[in-house]
Parts: structure tokens; C-alpha cells; sequence
């Protein structure tokens, strides 16, 4: 038996500040089953295929059948995933104006086949029409992929928000400086702090994200404030009591805090948490609203995420915030026309 102070360090649980999973040694597994089937019907239903032959449109997931899991051993994530799919396709031929209908069949999705290696198999019911099948064989196929390869991206990062624990990290330890310009799409930075310690004393960082959305700032502030726009971009229940002290629950549960500070149309602050960050542990978050000609920009300031979860914090914020806002905002201007 070793001496006290001499065991091996990943399991010494004094370094952590929770006492929990010290350095990310133990095996630790979250079902992505319910998300997978959700996720997999928002990125392949209403999929459009078109071509000199005519057009054609993913229907509905007719049939899912599987199971998905994310696990972490030793600070590193593990995919497991499974899945027989079956999706409808309609279709109309350009110069006859003829309508058909058939299936797309994806009997084996899985970590162990590339996405593309995976077998797609498109059929069409009885009848003239082979000019859509072969266009939903060829470009078809294409358009399916693409959209697997978002599942898949979605799944390593939307859905392991918080499961890599942050490990204990020497004070002054410097991060790189990431500047990725892209018009006006997210732009975003992270500064040394090291030293800013919220809650639990951990090693800790600054995100600071911009972003242009195509809408008045005051319609923007109340994306973030009223319950019934929030589960419609989250796509989850939320619990949403924007007033000072009031509390915030999204994503299941995965996000929570409170509102501190709100003046309407401009400024927003919360206490800002994800469930597996270490206990009594927040952020916090400013939202600042600008209003430009046309449209307004939200200027996002993040102090005290731990720095094992430096990239997770910043990509749930630009694909479960950002991104499906973007798609909200445009879905409600497609709604008015």
C-alpha cells in the first residue's frame, strides 16, 4: 500500500473542488437516445432535392429504430450509436408535372462505418417516375449524408455540454487567443483568467462572443425572456421568470440560473450554470442589445466558466442559442410573407 500523499493522483480527491470524478478517471455514461431521435428528425425532415429531372422532399421519420450514448473515461469521450432509419420522399417530374412518392432506407448507422460508407437505399412505389428515383439516388444520397454528418457533429458537441469535468489546473496557466472572423456570424474570444474564481474556486475563463441577427433589438431581448419563445428555439419545456431573482431552466434541465439584471430592449445578466458543472458553480452572463439600421447585435460576455469548459460553453451558445435563433427569426419572417 502506498504512503499517504504517494497514491496515484488521479485519485486523489482533495484536488478537485467538487470531490467528484477526479481528473475525468472514472466511466461515466449519458443515454443520447431521446435526443438522437429528436435531433435526427430536425436535421433530415423537409431535406429538399432538386435537379433538372424535377424536385423532391425529405418527408417524415417514419421509422427510427436504435440507441445512442456518450461515455467519458479518463478525460476522453466515447460514441456508441446505432440506428435503422426509414424516411418517406415525395416528388414531381419538371416537364410532365407527374407526382410520386417513395422511401429512403438507412438500415445501419454506427460508429463503426464512416457516414460515407454508410449503406442508403432509395425506392420508389410502382409507376413511371424513375427520373426522381434517380435523383434522389444521386443527389439525394448527398443531401442525406450532409445531414448525418450534422447529427453526428451534434452530437460530440450539443449534446456533451458538461461531461468532461474540469481537472485542477495550476494558477496563471495561459489560454491561446482564438479569433475566428466571420462576417456577421459569430465572432468570438477567450481571455486569460485564471484568476477569476465565481463560486467554487476553480481556474476559470472569459468568453466574449458578437453576433448580428436580422431583427429589432427589442424583439431580440424578448427571444430571451418569454417562456413561449424560448421553448420554441430550445425546442424543450423551459422555466422562464424574467424578472429580477427570477429563475431559468432550458435544454432538460442541462442549463439553469437566475435572472439578475434586466433592462428591457438592451441589457440582460444571469447567474449561468450547466448541470455538470461542479456544484453551486455559475457564470455570469451579460447580454448587451444594440440596435443597428435593419437589424440589432448581441454582444455576449461570459465570466467564470471553468476551463475544461471553455469549448463546450462556447458551442452551446453559438448552435443552441445563436444558430437556432437565426432559424426562429427566420421562420417567423417566412410566416408574414
Amino acid at each position: 500500500m502506498a504512503k499517504w500523499g504517494q497514491g496515484d493522483p488521479r485519485w486523489i480527491v482533495e484536488e478537485r473542488a467538487d470531490a467528484t470524478n477526479v481528473n475525468n478517471w472514472h466511466w461515466t455514461e449519458r443515454d443520447a437516445t431521446s435526443w438522437s431521435k429528436r435531433k435526427l428528425k430536425e436535421v433530415l425532415e423537409g431535406l429538399v432535392v432538386e435537379g433538372e429531372a424535377g424536385r423532391c422532399e425529405i418527408g417524415d421519420l417514419k421509422h427510427v429504430e436504435g440507441e445512442a450514448s456518450c461515455n467519458s473515461r479518463k478525460g476522453k469521450l466515447i460514441f456508441f450509436y446505432e440506428w435503422n432509419l426509414r424516411l418517406s420522399w415525395k416528388g414531381t417530374v419538371k416537364e410532365s408535372g407527374e407526382k410520386h412518392k417513395g422511401s429512403v432506407e438507412i438500415p445501419n448507422l454506427s460508429e463503426e462505418n464512416e457516414v460515407d460508407d454508410t449503406e442508403i437505399n432509395v425506392s420508389k412505389k410502382k409507376g413511371e417516375g424513375d427520373v426522381l428515383k434517380d435523383l434522389m439516388r444521386t443527389e439525394g444520397t448527398t443531401k442525406v449524408r450532409e445531414a448525418l454528418r450534422d447529427y453526428l457533429k451534434a452530437l460530440k458537441t450539443e449534446f456533451t455540454l458538461g461531461m468532461i469535468l474540469p481537472t485542477k489546473a495550476p494558477v496563471g496557466q495561459e489560454l491561446a487567443t482564438e479569433r475566428k472572423p466571420s462576417g456577421s456570424m459569430v465572432q468570438d474570444s477567450v481571455t486569460p483568467q485564471s484568476l477569476d474564481m465565481v463560486g467554487v474556486k476553480i481556474p476559470t475563463v472569459r468568453i466574449h462572443m458578437r453576433e448580428v441577427f436580422n431583427s429589432p433589438a427589442d424583439e431580440l431581448y424578448s427571444i430571451f425572456t418569454k417562456k413561449e419563445l424560448i421553448q420554441k428555439f430550445s425546442k424543450c419545456p423551459a422555466v422562464i421568470e424574467a424578472e429580477k431573482g427570477g429563475k431559468l431552466q432550458m435544454f432538460e434541465g442541462c442549463v439553469s440560473g437566475e435572472y439578475t439584471e434586466l433592462v428591457p430592449g438592451q441589457r440582460i445578466v444571469l447567474k449561468w450554470r450547466c448541470r455538470s458543472w461542479p456544484d453551486e458553480h455559475y457564470a455570469t452572463v451579460a447580454l448587451n442589445f444594440q440596435e443597428l439600421a435593419a437589424q440589432s447585435e448581441l454582444e455576449l460576455e461570459c465570466k467564470g466558466v471553468p476551463i475544461a469548459h471553455e469549448e463546450s460553453t462556447r458551442q452551446c451558445w453559438k448552435k443552441q442559442y445563436f444558430e437556432e435563433i437565426h432559424i426562429l427569426l427566420q421562420h417567423s419572417k417566412d410566416n408574414m410573407e
